[in-house]
């Protein structure tokens, strides 16, 4: 019994699916001590709207809901600064049943009645209450144990009027006579003991399910979040989204635009710096570089060294794709240049960041076979933007654009900052036909 009491339902699961589980648990605490206030402040204000009895001595109600109030106002300040531990609950549960049940006890003296008659007293359906309450944790433990008590509390109630008088234990077989007086009939005392029972046996069996749904659900929830860092939030909810299952080989064509970014002398960088340094100066690229793509309406691509693919219109359409990505490209290039500064003023190593945007039709799916998949874009304009990346450094500037990408972007509403230099007829490694270019960043 002990064993299974102690038992840890977490256990085997990492410890951040831990740690999501038990802040579901305390956050379930704490509606379970509001629920608690509210029943004291309902029974309360039930209490003093009630007629009361005249004429005696012995008043217990008030101060079994003052004490009650107090452990309520108590548990609810700790739910809510910080953790409850096993023990707290168990005490808690315990002060919930006993007090009902020393309640119920002394009806009988309240009312100045034969002990047999608190048995009569619809007050223990309040029991229901209390176990009920405890399922809100998804934790069988603590519903079996008001269970327990409960059942061990109203067998100790028929135990007292049994043999508080043995002159008179009032035991009667009569159903009639039972429900009219005070007698006791012991078979209807233990049908409410196999009542209680019962339901805690079903709401036990109910949670043991639902605790490992719980665990479960959190696992894939805490799992999907890590996995959605692998993914640009439009593809992760895609994926999400999908009615069916994401096979490789399906895709759609779109109207987007490609935007590269790249690290000039990188490569010979990396080469003299230590492996910390190197790394340093790539996560510090990519953590100024991605929030400026993503605010522009860019999706992360894919990371390719000290390279960076965006796409904008290929995850989720667009009409202003092209727009959105010469805004992006002009924003990067700024970024790019104050990171420069920032290294330079820190005495620290840096390298030029170069861009390009191109826009077209792209093929936009999924890739791989059924054990592994990646969404990616394919087409003219993905090859043009990495080879007018690799141009900027044969024009000795920073970001580029072809015309028509230029022009598109103009048509869809953006406004370049400052005049932009055009270079026509440029001639472009791996194209076999001139173009003209856009110079966005000198």
């Amino acid at each position: 019994m002990l064993k299974w009491w102690r038992r840890d339902p977490e256990a085997g699961l990492p410890e951040r699916v831990r740690q999501a589980v038990r802040a579901q648990e305390d956050a379930t605490e704490r509606v379970i001590s509001w629920a608690q206030l509210g029943i004291v402040l309902t029974f309360g204000t039930l209490y003093f709207l009630s007629p009361k009895p005249q004429a005696v001595d012995f008043a217990p109600v008030p101060w079994a809901l003052g004490i009650y109030l107090a452990l309520t106002l108590a548990r609810l300040a700790w739910s809510h600064l910080g953790r409850l531990p096993d023990w707290a609950l168990a005490v808690s549960v315990f002060v919930d049943v006993t007090l009902l049940m020393v309640l119920i006890w002394s009806f009988h003296i309240q009312y100045m009645q034969p002990p047999s008659f608190y048995l009569k007293a619809p007050t223990l359906l309040y029991v229901f209450i209390f176990i009920a309450l405890r399922a809100l944790r998804f934790d069988a433990r603590f519903v079996v144990l008001a269970g327990l008590l409960a059942a061990l509390g109203w067998g100790a109630l028929i135990t007292y009027v049994v043999y508080a008088n043995p002159s008179d234990a009032m035991i009667t077989r009569d159903y009639v006579a039972y429900l009219t007086s005070n007698s006791v009939l012991l078979g209807a005392e233990f049908d409410k003991i196999i009542s209680i029972l019962v339901v805690t046996a079903l709401i036990a069996v109910a949670l043991y399910r639902a605790k490992g749904l719980l665990v479960r659900a959190v696992s894939e929830q805490t799992a999907a979040r890590e996995l959605s860092r692998f993914f640009a939030p439009e593809i992760a909810a895609r994926i999400k989204g999908a009615d069916d299952g994401i096979r490789p080989g399906s895709g759609e064509m779109r109207e987007a635009a490609i935007l590269n970014l790249d690290m000039r002398g990188f490569t010979r960088l990396a080469g003299t710096a230590s492996p910390d340094e190197v790394m340093r100066l790539l996560g510090e690229y990519q953590h100024r570089m991605v929030p400026v793509i993503q605010r522009h309406g860019g999706s992360i691509d894919k990371f390719l060294g000290d390279g960076i693919m965006a796409t904008f219109g290929a995850a989720r359409a667009s009409d202003v794709a092209a727009a959105d990505a010469l805004r992006a490209l002009e924003a990067v290039m700024t970024e790019a240049a104050a990171w420069q500064t920032d290294c330079a003023r820190q005495g620290r190593a840096s390298a030029p960041v170069n861009a390009a945007v191109a826009t077209g039709p792209i093929l936009f799916g999924a890739v791989g076979d059924e054990t592994r998949l990646e969404y990616t874009v394919i087409g003219e304009a993905v090859n043009l933007a990495a080879k007018l990346e690799k141009h900027n450094k044969e024009l000795g500037v920073r970001a580029l654009a072809d015309r028509a990408s230029f022009d598109l972007a103009m048509a869809q509403g953006y406004v370049p900052q400052g005049d932009k230099r055009v270079v026509r007829e440029a001639r472009v490694a791996g194209l076999d036909a001139p173009l003209d270019l856009v110079v966005i960043a000198e």
